[in-house]
């Protein structure tokens, strides 16, 4: 009987993003040789000047081979995320300024026999000398240039890459796509392949996202994560994947400040649920999210709002006219208000603050309600809008998963009459109330009705709302034959300038 050898089990090569890491499932493989492709300007240099750092920082050496960029453009580049990489070797191979002089220049020899000869023993010579564990060769299209055919270039990296595993390095190949065709052979000799992207969308600022395009003998999370290049290096957002999040939650119901209100649905919400609020702009939507929180927070709960839409100081007045003064409960931290710019925020970004709110990971509490103001500006948000509502369902997945109550916000087009939503997304929630307009007696009144709820019963009447000092919510409309129409027609008697008379 044959038997196997047992595999050795070696840690991971950790990059130093912990985006990247747990996309990555811990990292890399050690002794395997990495491409990291993507446009200029990207972020692949400043991904492998924090991989060589995290090395530094465990005790391996490192070396950082540049072939387009000087040693000086790479330390400027350093010193502009606050990096000091003195334990990092850099080795520059770009051209000197010796090569320009005429009696240089190659006349019997074709420049890339010699060039590319010489630049591969470089290499080889700095890695003997320095003995690293961990290597960057900065970039990949200098050496496609010098082989000048695919059939050299090929066998010049399989060359290196046997090189550098006999001598257990961890190697990343950085490779711009200057070339006019993608090269899938480059990525069947690597190890893993790792896509880095830069969009320019007509307007906001500019969106980058990557993607592990191949993994050996790893598993990893596929697909696009976005991610962003700040002060300190590469912050990668993982894509959110809701059933890793599977736990055990509080079923207990929500209640705001208004009874009426709550009575609506016959008690409440339901904990690790989602309420979508929909109608016309002004119509209470945001007043009716804000009071659940404002509730929470006397509670002791802490609640996250995030404002796509609305000045957090306009928000702040409205909430005071209301009866709800947020300010003691957002210096307790038992509020919190973030202003979101959606040219600024990518979704994958939004989905990770989200998270760290509610994981308890931005300094407070872990938040029990969610308000999103509104689902429009999260729309904007979104490079292409098919997308959003797969990214709702997943998002509004995980927050159920963690007992979290959420409110969405969706403001409608029009005021009066007939109501088009920018995305139909009423399916994905649980509990859908619907606000509208209606004109009568000379007054343009608003109406209220409760038309889903999955967890339990609810009135399916339409009740008149008031927002003068707090939020009312009146009898019954029921001598009112249309009010969802806008322009209802009217059964009973109304009392000008005041509530319809029910007597």
């Amino acid at each position: 009987m044959v038997s196997i050898p047992t595999p050795i089990v070696r840690p991971l090569s950790t990059t130093g993003i912990r985006g990247l890491d747990d996309i990555l499932g811990g990292g890399l493989t050690p002794n395997r040789v990495y491409l990291i492709e993507g446009n200029p300007g990207s972020g692949k240099t400043t991904l492998a000047m924090q991989y060589l750092l995290e090395g530094d920082r465990a005790g391996e050496p490192g070396i950082y081979i540049t072939l387009s960029e000087t040693k000086a453009e790479l330390l400027d580049v350093a010193a502009s995320h606050g990096w000091a990489p003195t334990g990092i070797e850099i080795v520059e191979l770009t051209a000197q300024e010796e090569e320009l002089e005429p009696d240089n220049q190659y006349t019997m020899f074709q420049p890339a026999e010699v060039e590319l000869g010489l630049t591969i023993k470089t290499i080889l010579a700095a890695v003997e000398r320095v003995k690293p564990t961990r290597v960057v060769v900065d970039s990949l299209s200098e050496m496609r240039l010098l082989a000048q055919n695919p059939l050299r270039y090929r066998r010049q990296i399989l060359a290196l890459k046997q090189f550098f595993v006999g001598r257990e390095c961890t190697v990343l190949l950085l490779d711009d796509k200057t070339s006019e065709a993608h090269d899938l052979q480059l990525q069947s000799i690597a190890h893993g392949v790792l896509s880095l992207e830069n969009l320019s969308p007509e307007y906001g600022a500019d969106r980058r996202r990557l993607r592990v395009t191949k993994l050996r003998g790893q598993t990893y999370r596929g697909g696009y994560h976005d991610f962003k290049i700040t002060t300190g290096g590469l912050d990668v957002f993982p894509r959110l994947v809701a059933a890793e999040h599977v736990s055990q939650v509080d079923r207990s119901r929500l209640e705001s400040t208004c009874a009426p209100l709550d009575a609506l649905m016959c008690g409440g919400i339901d904990r690790g649920t989602s309420v979508l609020l929909v109608g016309p702009a002004g119509s209470g939507k945001s007043s009716i999210a804000i009071s659940y929180a404002y509730a929470a927070a006397m509670r002791g709960e802490r609640s996250a709002l995030f404002v796509f839409d609305e000045r957090v100081d306009t928000l702040l007045r409205r909430a005071a006219g209301l009866g709800m003064d947020l300010g003691p409960h957002i210096a307790s931290g038992h509020l919190t208000l973030q202003a979101v710019d959606p040219a600024e925020l990518s979704p994958g970004e939004f989905a990770h603050v989200v998270r760290r709110a509610v994981d308890g990971a931005d300094g407070h509490a872990p938040a029990k309600i969610i308000v999103v103001d509104s689902l429009n500006g999260y729309l904007h948000a979104m490079p292409e809008e098919r997308f959003l509502t797969s990214q709702v369902h997943e998002l509004l997945t995980f927050l159920g998963h963690k007992g979290v109550v959420t409110f969405l916000v969706l403001a409608q087009h029009g005021m009066v009459g007939r109501m088009k939503s920018p995305v139909d997304t009423t399916y994905l929630a649980d509990t859908v109330l619907l606000l509208r307009y209606f004109e009568a007696g000379g007054n343009v009144r608003r109406a209220l009705s409760v038309v889903k709820k999955r967890t339990g019963a609810h009135e399916r009447m339409i009740r008149e709302l008031w927002l003068d000092g707090g939020i009312r919510i009146g009898e019954p409309l029921a001598e009112f034959q249309g009010v969802l129409t806008g322009t209802p027609i009217y059964r009973g008697r109304v009392v000008p300038g005041g509530e319809p008379d029910h007597g």
